[in-house]
Parts: structure tokens; sequence; C-alpha cells
């Protein structure tokens, strides 16, 4: 997930790298950005999601939701084989799918699962090799943009007298700059998922277990989030960074009673099951709290390095069912990535 100004840079540093001005620029620019639009068809699925059925419910998620059918690989191609029909123009074309795909694989480098195989495959992934904070990825892409501004003002009688220097070395350099940034973004995107890739091997070594690629996410630059099952009733949760290795680990329980909940076991199964039904499945590693009252047991749901998460939102997700223990029939609620617990309704769960 990188800002939505460096993913448009991207598209320019492709359009402007490759010599295409105007029109054929601007269409770039606008591609690089084309998948976040998902927010539009994501507003006539929050109105509808409540009316229809269980099966019908989950469908609509995947191709509406944000990060679902408009970051998928059959999107790409789609829209690669619309810009192909309409311009016959090869160039272009391979920009255009340069272009979606870049937005594409930075959110999918950076820290929030997706489908890219939907679909065919409904199974969630992740590359998780690079901050969405990363500095590389969002600043560099911005300067095209910058270069833009000023060429724009200055066209408008403005900035005169400023940046002169920048403008001249700009225009000399022109095609090798452009270049060069889009040469040095490239190798930085692809040495990074490789360093993880070691990295991950080194701590799997360290811990005597195999640790998960994509379940270690990048919590800063440098900086991941990791866990695995430590035993039948904990997993280890760590802090790990490529500078120190190891800088904090924790174990957390995976099931916590509060009280004397009969049949506590039967109960956390049977959240699992309803939760496994549902979608966005981002939770990695359920961490359960159970307590009992009012004649109905209740049953928290969330990832077990949710204590862990701070500036970004994605495990902070937590699931709460309440079973009423003489019925068995149970009311579910939810806080998504940090928002105010709603109650969700009946077809959420199948």
């Amino acid at each position: 997930m990188v800002n939505t100004l460096s993913h448009l840079g991207v598209g320019l540093l492709i359009a402007l790298a490759l010599g295409f001005k105007g029109k054929k620029r601007n269409i770039l620019a606008f591609l690089s950005i084309l998948p976040d639009l998902d927010f539009i068809p994501y507003a006539l699925f929050i109105l509808v999601s409540g009316s229809v059925s269980h099966e019908m419910r989950n469908q609509l998620f995947y191709l509406f939701d944000h990060r679902e059918f408009m970051h998928s690989i059959l999107f790409i191609l789609l829209v690669t084989l619309l810009i192909w029909f309409k311009t016959k123009d090869r160039l272009f074309t391979a920009a255009g799918f340069a272009s979606i795909v870049s937005h594409v694989y930075l959110d999918y480098a950076t820290n929030w699962k997706m489908r890219p195989l939907y679909p065919f495959s409904t199974d969630t992934s992740i590359m998780g090799a690079i901050s969405f904070l990363d500095p590389l990825a969002n600043i560099l892409p911005l300067l095209p943009l910058f270069i833009l501004l000023v060429g724009y003002m200055k066209s408008r009688g403005k900035w005169n007298g400023k940046f002169n220097n920048f403008c001249a070395f700009v225009t000399n350099n022109r095609s090798r700059l452009y270049t060069t940034l889009l040469v040095v973004l490239l190798v930085w995107l692809t040495v990074m998922p490789i360093a993880k890739v070691f990295f991950v091997d080194q701590i799997s070594e360290a811990e005597g277990t195999k640790i998960s690629y994509q379940d270690t996410y990048p919590s800063s630059f440098g900086k991941f989030l990791t866990a695995y099952p430590y035993n039948s009733t904990h997993y280890k949760i760590m802090e790990i960074s490529y500078w120190s290795g190891i800088e904090r680990s924790e174990f957390i329980k995976k099931i916590n009673v509060t009280g004397n909940v009969p049949n506590a076991p039967t109960y956390v199964e049977r959240a699992g099951k309803l939760y496994s039904t549902a979608v966005p499945q981002d939770i990695d590693y359920p961490a359960y709290n159970v307590s009992e009252g009012n004649g109905s047991v209740t049953v928290g749901l969330s990832d077990a390095r949710y204590p862990y998460v701070t500036s970004w939102a994605y495990f902070k997700s937590v699931y709460r069912f309440v079973f009423d223990t003489e019925s068995g029939k149970y009311v579910a609620y939810a806080s998504m990535q940090g928002g105010k617990e709603k109650k969700l309704g009946e077809n959420y769960f199948g």
C-alpha cells in the first residue's frame, strides 16, 4: 500500500522514460492509479451486501471490495487487451501494462493481502517485503510530479527565477534521468523481496523452525512482524529487523478463558468455523478470549499479533461472537481495522 501520489508518479515515470507526452502520458498516469478506483464498486457493495445470500455476499466482496478483483492478474490482462484493441500501439500497450502492474505489484509487495488469481482462486497471498512507508518507493516517484509541477508553474508565468538550475539539468538530461530513476526503482523493488527471503531463512534457522515468508509483515522500514505456532497452546510473536535480528518476542496464548466456562473448546471451535466462512480472512494466527455471563458465552477472536500493531491497520480486526447457552443461536460483532464495533448481518457467516 503505497500512497496515491507515488503510484501516480510511477505511471508518469514510465511514460516519461518511454518518451510519451500529452494525452498518452496522462492516460499512463491514470492507469497507474486505476486499481484504486475500486472504491466506486465498493460503495455499491456496501449498499447491497446486507440483502443478499451469504454466498452472493462473498462473491460480491471478491469483485467489488478494495484490493480485490481490480488488483488481480485477470483485471490487468483485461485492461491491457482493451488498450491494444483501441490503439494497436505495441509500445503504448506495453507501457499501459507496466503502469497498472506497477500499482498492483507495489500493493502486493507492501503489507496487505490480496487475491491476485481471482476468480481462478480465492486464496490470499502477499509478498510483504516493503514497508508502506518505504522512503524510496514513496519519495522517488514524486520527482516526476515535481518536475511537471515546476514546468507548469513556469508556463503560467509563476516561479520565475526559481529552480532554474534544476530545470536546466532536467532539460539537458531528460531521457537519461527518467531512465535512471526507473531502473533504480525497479532494482530496489526486485532486491527487497529477495533480501527478505534470506532474512526469513536466517530467522527460521535461529528459531529452529520454519518461519512463514507470507506471514512476515513489514511494520516499518527494515523491520518486520512475524509469528509461528510455538506449541499447542501458544504462538511466538517476534519483531525482527535487518540490523539486529530478533528485537523483541513474546508468547501469546491461543485460548484465554475467563472464569469457569463449560465446553469452552466447543464454543471456540464453533467461532472458528463461523469465521472460516467469511471474508476477508485477515486473521492468520487466531487468538480466542472466552467468557460467560447473563446466559451467554462470548468468544472474542483476533490475530495474536494485534498488540504489536501501531501505525498500520491490517491486524486491527476483532470479531466477537455471543452464543446463547440455551438456544445455541449467536449474534456477531466486529471492529474492522481499528474502527468502531458493528453488529454483523446474518448473511456474514455461512
